[in-house]
């Protein structure tokens, strides 16, 4: 098995192959989302398990924000408004679909929503999560902005307008900063050690620098899993269950694939059966791919709370 593309570092564990290109027409009354970008009749919308199929579609031009919600739900309420704000906030730069899971029960299901709000984006056709749970305002703005981040990574950089809307001139991006323009001309070049190099740089001169911090880490495990053998590399952790750059590249290789859960077990397991004094090496990994999640992440949650158990 080759690597996986840039862009599914962050992918989850979701199931949509059963609603993609679904011949099923939209409920009456009901809009689906534009399949090639364009006017949209709304930058939040509704969608059910038959529309969906068009707003994958969609987020082959712009990132879609997926708010899976229901009306019983009351941090649900608390979230769709600072949702639907950022979003409104961003002029056509995403779109949020909104899904009653009670209505929608495939789309449910195929998010695997254990927990409402679930909130997942679209970038190109697959699922990249966010969060679950209501979270405040400036997190929403945070995630959003590495979001787009990581959709430019992937080519995704088109707007959308909404149906009758008067046309309004587009503001001009500020350009990036230096060495994050390098960063990504060497991403698009597959030039993963000069991104690494540019990204460490911009820390150099500003450590609080969140965009490169986390461009640095996604693009630390591209270069770790560019051209490597998923099968070959599980084949020589399986005969060395202790060598560390082994496992290293089997959980390095999960997570770029989507299997997070399995790529945290595989360093727990690790981080357990080693001595005291060769553990280290094998929290620092965990601590740099929780980064990679997010720490609101449940997962992260869940494989942190284990850490510290093994730890104490």
């Amino acid at each position: 098995m080759s690597t996986p593309p840039p862009g599914a570092v962050m992918r989850g564990a979701v199931d949509l192959s059963s609603l993609r290109n679904r011949p099923q027409p939209p409920a009456p009354g009901e809009q689906p989302a534009p399949a090639g970008g364009g006017a949209v009749p709304s930058l939040v919308m509704d969608v059910t398990d038959a529309t969906f199929g068009a707003v994958l579609e969609l987020s082959r031009t712009v990132p879609v924000v997926v708010d899976l919600w229901a009306e019983w739900c009351g941090p649900c309420k608390q979230l769709s408004p600072i949702l639907e704000k950022v979003v409104l906030e961003l002029g056509g730069r995403l779109v949020l679909a909104k899904v009653d899971v009670d209505a929608n029960p495939q789309l449910a299901q195929g998010f695997r929503a254990q927990s409402i709000p679930m909130v997942v984006a679209l970038v190109a056709g697959q699922p990249v999560p966010m969060f679950t749970g209501a979270v405040p305002e400036q997190q929403v703005r945070d995630v959003f902005s590495q979001l787009l981040q990581l959709a430019a990574q992937n080519g995704v950089t088109g707007t959308v307008a909404v149906d009758g809307a008067e046309p309004e001139a587009e503001p001009a991006e500020p350009p990036l900063p230096p060495l994050h323009a390098e960063a990504f001309e060497a991403i698009e070049a597959g030039d993963y050690r000069r991104a690494i190099t540019a990204y460490e740089n911009a820390l150099a001169e500003n450590p609080r620098d969140a965009d490169a911090r986390a461009g640095l880490g996604q693009v630390r495990l591209l270069d770790r899993v560019q051209g490597a053998d998923l099968q070959a590399a599980r084949d020589a952790a399986a005969a060395a269950p202790t060598d560390l750059d082994a496992q290293f590249l089997v959980a390095d290789l999960d997570l770029a694939g989507g299997h997070v859960e399995d790529a945290f077990d595989r360093l727990l397991d690790l981080f357990s059966i080693l001595p005291a004094d060769e553990r280290a090496p094998v929290r620092e990994r965990l601590l740099e791919l929780f980064g990679l999640i997010g720490d609101a992440d449940p997962r992260v949650l869940a494989a942190r709370g284990r850490l510290s158990s093994l730890l104490f």
